[in-house]
């Protein structure tokens, strides 16, 4: 099989996720007991205005016709109005999505830079003080909850030493006097390119306890995974030819034995890169991060049915696309991946 023929199979199978996604989630919204229409328009309205927003909406159509036109409005990205903000959710995503993505992606940054290198090393020094020390800074680091960790960071950086800010993406003199233009939504990038360098080093402190925390677990298991990984390659008899060919240690380490014990590597940092997107919920709730997880968590108490359902399907869709992304990735560095799947 080869890899575009793959890559088509893989890509079929996740067509076909996100529609059960689809379909799961309208019909969940049409089984809740609660009337969208009447938590929208509030209880003290009257029965006209009810059913005018009933029509506008299009509840007063057959459930069939609602859902084709319900997956319609969504591949023309339109998530429909939020109960609670009275704004359409696309807007609201274009702000939130990308401040949990800022999160999410250094985080996977730092397990990447961090994790995968004390995996390597961990391996090569298997016994030592270095591995015994390694592996229990890792179980320490899957086993601690993310929201204790960050309380504990922000007791020890803001109450004790003063170092790094409290929570938010900007401190309020920022946020009220200069704050950073909206281009990507990346405020790391955006600062840059506005060159507003005094907010661009504020959000910068704002995002080292957050990103540290929320890159903890993704850290602890890659580097677990990678040791593993590790341990199996380095017992081939292909690595002991390499030795006994006078391969200097560090180029059977990381240019020989690596590129073989990264596939489940990459297998796991596309599963953890898909659930920090849900972990960062806690994250956000810790340190006021206006993200995904704080937008969802309040339409879940404001019973904001259409948010919710939007928030669910977007990151099912990033979920859906980074694990088709490793599975192809994956396929091309080892093509036993391929042949498995015939």
């Amino acid at each position: 099989m080869t890899t575009l023929n793959y890559f088509i199979r893989r890509l079929g199978f996740a067509i076909f996720v996100l529609i059960g996604v689809m379909i799961i989630t309208f019909f969940v919204s049409r089984i809740l007991p609660a009337d969208p229409v009447r938590l929208f328009v509030g209880v003290r309205a009257s029965e006209e205005v009810v059913e005018a927003k009933r029509i506008e909406f299009g509840l007063d159509q057959p459930v069939p016709v609602q859902f084709i036109n319900y997956v319609g409005d969504i591949l023309q990205g339109d998530f429909g109005v939020s109960f609670r903000t009275k704004r359409d959710i696309s807007d609201d995503l274009r702000v939130f999505i990308p401040a949990t993505l800022e999160l999410v992606i250094l985080s996977m940054l730092l397990a990447v830079i961090v994790g995968i290198p004390v995996g390597v090393i961990s391996a090569a020094y298997r016994g030592t003080f270095i591995d015994q020390l390694s592996r229990i800074v890792t179980i320490s680091g899957v086993s601690i909850p993310s929201f204790w960790l960050a309380l504990l960071f922000q007791l020890l950086f803001f109450s004790t030493l003063d170092l790094l800010p409290l929570g938010g993406r900007l401190s309020r003199e920022f946020v009220v006097s200069s704050p950073i233009e909206q281009i990507t939504g990346f405020y790391i990038i955006d600062g840059i390119l506005t060159r507003n360098w005094d907010a661009w080093r504020d959000a910068i402190l704002h995002l080292i306890l957050p990103t540290v925390v929320l890159a903890t677990y993704p850290i602890s298991l890659t580097a677990r995974m990678t040791r593993a990984s590790m341990l199996e390659v380095l017992s081939e008899t292909y690595i002991s030819a390499a030795q006994a060919a006078g391969l200097s240690r560090r180029e059977i380490l990381f240019k020989l034995a690596l590129k073989n014990a990264i596939v489940p590597t990459l297998t796991v940092l596309g599963l953890v890169f898909a659930f920090s997107i849900t972990g960062a919920l806690l994250i956000e709730i810790v340190f006021s991060w206006p993200g995904l997880g704080t937008y969802v968590t309040q339409s879940i108490v404001a019973a904001d049915f259409p948010v919710v359902m939007a928030v669910t399907l977007i990151v099912t869709i990033i979920y859906v696309v980074i694990n088709l992304l490793v599975d192809v990735l994956q396929a091309i560095l080892d093509p036993r991946v391929r042949l498995g799947s015939q």
